[in-house]
């Protein structure tokens, strides 16, 4: 039993230096990047820029990009045209002198910021660079010297054509050409005051604005979209004038970023892990807001793509995981306004029999979900299905992805306890999928309630996915809760208990889960929808009998056969791995990401970009320091063996728990927990002889199970466990640093021929 403790000392506030510990994450470049996914980005959750060499006009090119510029075309045929997002533009530096390629170039993560120089053989220009945390603003200071004192930024707009379109065209690719896609009309270049503007109009009405001034040593240029209404031209006006007049801009802005980070914190002995974390936390408040738009499968740096939306059966869903744990979720408030605000979409997605009570989207959508679905149709022949079709075509329709994006949004009200978003969204839109599912279950000879055909992402139909059987299982599980929780006798709480009873056993072999029943995974698969029982619903744990050994089973076979395995894969895996409790494995396949997949400013790409993966992989790193599954808080569940030395703080448990802890010498130093929901406290431990405090209290502890412990904690109560002797040393500081700024472009960092991910 835990022995009682003397009052101690409230912990030591957090003695990070931000500034100087974000520095040596800094992404640094020593020589010129050449491409998007070499260079520096920025971004304030709806509004991005990219800088780097572009070899054709021999200059600097900045990209801009938004998240919500898309078509709005009808009646909507394919998203990949009709709905897809559209190029805007980009500014070149127009140098006298030819750009050597000598730079010196760093994005500080800190202040949002990228500062360098550029050198021709004529002389050196400066660029101080942001994109506005709040405003809707790029903001380039430029100082030339030497012989560049005439440089100045040039724009091009771009042709507002679907990147698929042009991708198609580009590569000669018919499957990605509509032969009968209309092209929008002309931008066009006009003039209002000081203010230059590119109009694009849509073909479907609205459009896009871009507006800019240049003066002084200063670009300022905005982005506005606007549809069905054509009030774009002057929302961007609007901007870049009121920004020009605002003497504490750039002030507003990195005070913004310095409140951002310290919302958690966490350092770990490996720094180019520890950097890459870092960089991802930057990236994700640069992709979106909880007020901006939602994260596709871009997020506001829009690059030549086949899959200009957002993709629905898994990048979403991984895009928004590390907000979480992170304490980060008001981010993740894009997706749930999304979600929210569509309901009414969501519903006319089904066909006119189900609407009453259904809702569903398939898998790729715009930015208000439209995304029409066929129903499954019993009695269709299993079969395996090339690459990357989904339903439609003949093809059974991909059911679970609604559901799957609503776990997302469970979880984030898992850890807050915020019953709005539990009422409002989660509970109305997960009753309406689970009906979905409901009207096609058949009850089987077995006595079991089955599935019909349906898709299973990226490799095949067969009945009784377990695509689909691990999400309907988790939905009903969690409307039962959701209802005892927001005090609502639904009439549906007995069938929900139903089908949670009786429905179908996840189909497996003697290599693990399968993909369905009838269908093994006999070949390469880079998902892994098919273990979503593992990871991420732990409805199959290493808490429950035998199941070690499935886990450990379908783990293996998937990644046996490497041909489609992809970066998320190694994520994947890495999650999974760390869910056994297993950190080695689970950093060994999270370095598989670096060494093969990621790029060196950390983005990532296949045939394009798709920006969940990198994301994913902080996500990893979330599992090996904390999980919270099962009504139990895991503080460092599966650290690897190398990280003798790691502290994480003010992490996000379910049930709306801060989690904070400290490794020293491979041993665990002290677990700090706050709860801020007064929500049902028990936790898992290694600590052989655990002293608990509360608020400087001695606080009794009760075993709950095996290295388990659980005790009453109230809301606003902070409970402090430790090994039993002298107090520990509760100072936040980072572990000690190796190798720093491995990312960009330097000596530090590590850039590999990435492999043909052509899909």
């Amino acid at each position: 039993m835990p022995r009682s403790a003397f009052a101690a000392k409230a912990p030591a506030p957090s003695s990070v230096d931000w500034p100087s510990f974000l520095a040596r994450h800094d992404l640094v470049w020593d020589r010129m990047p050449k491409a998007w996914d070499e260079g520096p980005f920025l971004g304030n959750g709806m509004m991005g820029a990219m800088l780097y060499y572009d070899e054709n006009a021999g200059a600097i090119r900045i990209d801009l990009g938004r998240s919500d510029v898309q078509d709005h075309r009808t009646p909507l045929r394919s998203t990949g045209y009709d709905r897809a997002r559209l190029p805007i533009g980009h500014f070149l530096l127009r140098t006298d002198g030819r750009i050597t390629g000598r730079t010196a170039m760093r994005l500080k993560l800190h202040d949002a910021m990228l500062t360098g120089t550029v050198q021709t053989d004529r002389g050196i220009v400066a660029i101080r660079a942001y994109v506005h945390a709040d405003d809707m603003v790029l903001v380039v200071q430029f100082n030339a010297s030497g012989g560049e004192r005439n440089a100045r930024w040039e724009w091009v707009g771009e042709e507002a054509i679907s990147p698929r379109q042009k991708w198609g065209i580009d590569r000669k690719e018919p499957k990605r050409v509509d032969p009968n896609y209309r092209r929008n009309p002309k931008g066009a270049r006009a003039r209002d005051g000081k203010e230059e503007l590119w109009l694009q109009p849509l073909l479907s009405g609205g459009g896009t604005a871009t507006a800019w001034r240049q003066e002084g040593g200063k670009l300022i240029a905005s982005v506005m979209h606007d549809f069905p209404g054509d009030g774009a031209r002057e929302q961007a006006l609007d901007a870049v004038r009121r920004s020009a007049a605002d003497a504490s801009l750039e002030r507003r802005h990195m005070r913004w970023w310095h409140d951002y980070y310290p919302a958690s914190f966490l350092s770990i002995p490996d720094t180019q892990v520890e950097s890459f974390y870092w960089i991802q936390m930057y990236k994700l408040a640069s992709a979106t807001r909880g007020d901006r738009a939602y994260v596709d499968n871009q997020g506001p740096w829009l690059q030549p793509t086949a899959w200009p939306y957002a993709t629905w059966n898994l990048n979403v869903q991984l895009i928004y995981w590390p907000m979480i744990a992170s304490n980060r979720m008001h981010l993740a408030g894009s997706l749930i306004r999304t979600i929210h605000d569509n309901q009414q979409q969501l519903i006319d997605n089904v066909e006119l029999q189900y609407r009453s009570d259904s809702a569903s989207f398939g898998r790729s959508a715009g930015t208000v979900l439209e995304s029409p679905v066929k129903p499954p149709v019993a009695g269709t022949d299993v079969k395996l299905v090339d690459g990357l079709t989904s339903g439609g075509g003949g093809n059974p329709p991909e059911m679970g992805n609604l559901p799957w994006a609503l776990h997302d949004i469970w979880l984030v009200w898992r850890h807050s306890m915020d019953d709005a978003i539990l009422k409002n969204t989660l509970f109305p839109v997960l009753r309406r999928t689970t009906n979905y599912y409901r009207h096609f279950l058949t009850p089987g000879k077995d006595g079991r309630l089955h599935l019909p055909p349906t898709y299973s992402p990226e490799y095949g139909s067969a009945p009784d996915l377990n695509y689909d059987l691990a999400l309907l299982q988790w939905s009903c599980a969690a409307l039962i809760d959701a209802a005892e929780r927001l005090g609502i006798d639904d009439p549906l709480i007995p069938e929900w208990r139903r089908i949670r009873d009786e429905l179908a056993d996840y189909p497996k072999d003697a290599s693990g889960y399968m993909i369905g029943a009838g269908l093994p995974l006999k070949s390469s698969h880079r998902h892994y929808s098919h273990m979503l029982m593992i990871y991420p619903l732990y409805l199959v744990n290493r808490d429950q009998r035998g199941a070690r050994a499935l886990i450990e089973r379908s783990l293996a076979h998937w990644q046996s056969m490497p041909a489609m395995l992809r970066g998320y894969s190694s994520t994947g895996a890495s999650s999974i791995s760390a869910a056994l409790g297993k950190g080695d494995d689970a950093i060994a396949y999270l370095k598989s990401l670096f060494d093969e997949y990621l790029r060196p400013n950390t983005f990532y790409k296949e045939s394009g970009p798709v920006i969940e993966t990198p994301l994913s992989g902080a996500q990893s790193i979330h599992d090996m320091l904390l999980q919270s599954w099962g009504g139990v808080i895991r503080p460092l569940p599966a650290v690897p063996s190398t990280w003798q030395e790691c502290v994480f703080t003010d992490m996000s448990a379910q049930g709306g728990f801060l989690v904070s802890a400290r490794r020293q010498a491979g041993q665990t130093a002290w677990i700090r927990v706050e709860s801020r929901a007064g929500e049902p406290f028990v936790i898992e431990i290694d600590i052989a002889q655990p002293v608990a405090v509360v608020d400087g209290q001695s606080r009794p502890l009760e075993r709950a199970g095996a290295q388990q412990w659980r005790c009453h904690l109230a809301k606003g109560e902070t409970i402090l466990i430790y090994p039993s002797g002298a107090m520990p040393d509760m100072k936040i500081v980072p572990v000690q640093a190796g190798v720093m700024n491995s990312f960009g472009l330097n000596a530090n960092s590590r850039v590999r021929q990435q492999r043909d991910m052509s899909l």
